[in-house]
């Protein structure tokens, strides 16, 4: 979960609005509360047919993890049903942040939750990054910018807990065993 403050990569596009989490990890890989192995199912239906072999051409196919960990999506990213292994999904598959201007709000809430970092700029800088697909990009986690090389430094909205939690590595259950001591003493009082 670590992000050490900083993301570095080039983006990976997939220009599409209102991708649901039904898109992002089909419900009938749902059977699990484990994190890991989930980014095998990511973007599943896109990847493989309906036999679950993958199909020839795909959106993924030139996806490649240790390059492209950054995902600049469309408008209204993570619609649809509320599931926290849209999040892992996407995490296992090897994307540290998503850009877009528009997530949909359980899926931004869970991802902050779960180390999932989302982005939002305003359109003009998802144009631009659609229309230059591998963009090198740097995302500042504490002081909340974007960076477009080429192109600017863009703010963007992020809560402050969120924030302290991802610099850390960190999600909110850590946050409290960290605590334990003091929380303790408090309770006592």
């Amino acid at each position: 979960m670590s992000h050490s403050g900083f993301v570095e990569s080039r983006t990976f596009n997939l220009p599409v609005d209102h991708i649901d989490t039904d898109q992002i990890i089909p419900a009938q890989f749902l059977t699990t509360t484990e994190r890991e192995g989930l980014g095998q199912f990511c973007f599943h239906g896109w990847r493989h047919d309906e036999n679950g072999v993958e199909r020839e051409e795909h959106p993924f196919q030139a996806f490649n993890a240790d390059h492209h960990q950054v995902l600049v999506a469309g408008s209204n990213f993570g619609c649809g049903s509320s599931r926290e292994h849209a999040p892992w999904a996407l995490l296992d598959f090897g994307f540290k942040a998503v850009i877009s201007c528009q997530f949909a709000d359980i899926f931004h809430g869970n991802s902050a939750k779960n180390g999932l970092l989302t982005i939002v700029v305003e359109q003009h800088v998802i144009e631009f990054l659609h229309a230059n697909p591998d963009h090198p990009v740097r995302i500042d986690i504490r002081n909340t910018t974007l960076s477009v090389h080429g192109y600017g430094d863009f703010p963007f909205p992020m809560d402050p807990f969120a924030a302290y939690c991802l610099t850390r590595g960190i999600d909110q259950m850590d946050f409290l065993l960290e605590n334990e001591a003091e929380i303790s003493r408090y309770e006592n009082r």
